[in-house]
């Protein structure tokens, strides 16, 4: 459509403010950068990991390598998961 306006690209996360490790919500930010990180370094590795595997012969221990590494990476995300912040409970007053 003509003259229309294209839909805003969605921004990158970012923290706002100062860096205060005590703050539960920056922990949590921080946590879930590690995480997205500990991904990264698997899909990255691990994928050529294989790649190399599938060019030049088999290894025995891949298999093993990639099921203990995704459950560590599972584990992380459950661990980011249940230590989120929880929101304020109302107060009764």
């Amino acid at each position: 459509m003509i003259g229309a306006e294209p839909a805003p690209s969605p921004m990158p996360i970012r923290w706002y403010g100062p860096a205060d490790p005590n703050d539960p919500t920056y922990r949590h930010f921080d946590r879930i950068v590690n995480l997205t990180l500990h991904a990264a370094l698997f899909a990255a590795i691990n994928s050529g990991l294989w790649v190399i595997q599938g060019i030049r012969h088999p290894w025995d221990h891949l298999n093993r390598l990639t099921l203990a590494w995704a459950l560590l990476l599972v584990i992380h995300g459950s661990v980011v998961l249940l230590l989120r912040p929880r929101p304020d409970s109302p107060s009764a007053s």
